[in-house]
């Protein structure tokens, strides 16, 4: 106990001299505040306004005041993670930097040396290494905040009372809503072309196993999936991954490259990296069979059938979907899609992705569309056809139809009321000071602990 407090007031009047030190500096590079053993810069609120507008967020009515708090707050949530040994592995916050960096390369043209401007640094490491920090703070400040409200739960008693203390005049009001389902037929690549897939595997295994070759950079080079060539995968038995990627992934060592094998996107080899208990790291190499014309054919032939006997009433599109569907995710639900936010079969349809709006927005109830070409961004390619199973038009909120709906409502506010105590009490108890001219800042939380 008595070596705990000593810590602290060292921590303390190191971080005291830090500000003091600082203080005399230009104001472009002056702290701006200290929360437990983070400094924000006057520079860090310049490149939160920046990375918010490389967001399109409009920030014209975000003052620095409350940009500020904001990064207050992310600096406290990451300060008791640590605090509180909150898991996090660098090679986690290694994958978002290389993600944030293709994914902003790629928005700037493929120029990396514009996104060096845009970050003003004068090499791709120190870059990253500014990510890495940056990003670094965010992830254990989610994972804090998760930790915060892991248990948070409303009964369905707390759920009725949410709902009837909201005055009938300020009832929400939901869009039209729709359930979607979808028939998905794969073409079947040539043996030839699946052999020739699984050759070329064995060679790139045989090569860095062999000759000592980078498994990351051959990922980079002939990956197929784009989006993780060359990275770490991070992920452990219950994450929503494909179950024949985990299953293989499992039985690896570390340094162990796999036997190409298929999964529901194709054919791979994995690279294990590390195993931390149940999670474990790998890379992996993705390849497609080529897809001759005669497949993709012979595949949209089976779909216009199968379609032709649903307009026809042989069989129900739910039936059609359970019997003939080659996608394991929605088939044994009739091809129901689900929904990626809140995991229900309802789309609101202002928020249906583009792509998906554009073939069925001119559907009417229970009409099945032709069929479309479909190619995912690993080149995998499908045909699929689309009904409107249900629809839900415009209403203002009802306690049965739209229960799921306020019970994340009531959920959500009970969150923020435990966030906002944790909040209060964790202000109290760590060391914060703020500088300046931000001491006149009127913050929502209690920074100055007045």
């Amino acid at each position: 106990m008595i070596k705990t407090k000593i810590g602290t007031f060292l921590a303390m009047l190191l971080l005291s001299t830090a500000v003091f030190a600082q203080a005399n500096r230009k104001k472009v590079d002056g702290v701006a505040a200290v929360v437990g053993d983070y400094l924000i810069l006057e520079s860090d609120i310049d490149k939160a306004y920046i990375d918010l507008k490389q967001q399109e967020v409009d920030t014209r009515d975000i003052n620095r005041c409350q940009m500020l708090g904001k990064l207050m707050e992310d600096k406290l949530y990451a300060h008791q993670a640590v605090q509180d040994s909150v898991k996090l592995t660098d090679a986690e916050v290694r994958d978002q930097v290389n993600q944030r960096i293709e994914f902003l390369t790629a928005q700037l043209g493929g120029d990396v040396k514009k996104l060096l401007e845009f970050y003003k640094k004068d090499d791709e490491q120190s870059m990253r290494d500014e990510l890495f920090n940056l990003l670094k703070v965010s992830m254990l400040a989610q994972r804090m905040k998760s930790q915060i409200v892991k248990d948070v739960e409303v009964t369905p008693e707390e759920i009725r009372t949410f709902f009837n203390a909201i005055p009938a005049s300020e009832r929400p009001h939901f869009g039209t809503e729709l359930e979607i389902a979808q028939i998905v037929i794969n073409p079947v690549a040539p043996k030839a072309s699946v052999q020739k897939v699984i050759d070329q595997l064995n060679d790139i295994k045989k090569d860095v196993e062999e000759n000592g070759m980078s498994f990351a950079t051959k990922a980079i080079l002939y990956s197929h999936d784009r989006a993780t060539g060359g990275q770490v995968l991070t992920f452990n038995r219950n994450s929503a991954f494909d179950k024949a990627f985990k299953d293989v992934a499992f039985t690896l060592q570390e340094g162990e490259i796999s036997k190409p094998f298929e999964s529901s996107f194709g054919w791979h080899i994995i690279q294990m990296d590390k195993i931390r208990g149940k999670e474990v790291s790998v890379r992996h190499i993705l390849l497609m069979p080529d897809i001759p014309q005669e497949a993709l054919n012979e595949a949209r032939e089976k779909l216009i059938k199968i379609r032709d006997r649903i307009v026809n009433k042989e069989f129900t599109f739910d039936e059609a979907a359970r019997n003939f569907s080659d996608e394991k995710e929605t088939r044994n639900d009739g091809g129901q899609l689900i929904n990626p936010e809140d995991l229900s079969t309802r789309f609101e349809l202002t928020r249906i992705e583009p792509s998906l709006y554009a073939r069925i927005s001119d559907l009417t109830d229970n009409e099945v569309s032709v069929p479309f070409l479909d190619e995912d961004r690993t080149g995998k390619k499908s045909y699929r056809i689309y009904q409107i199973t249900n629809r839900i038009d415009e209403h203002e909120a009802d306690f049965v139809k739209d229960y799921v709906k306020i019970q994340d409502l009531a959920l959500k506010e009970k969150q923020l009321k435990v966030v906002s105590k944790w909040m209060k009490e964790h202000i109290e108890k760590t060391y914060i000071s703020v500088n300046g001219e931000y001491k006149k800042c009127q913050f929502n939380n209690n920074w100055l602990k007045k």
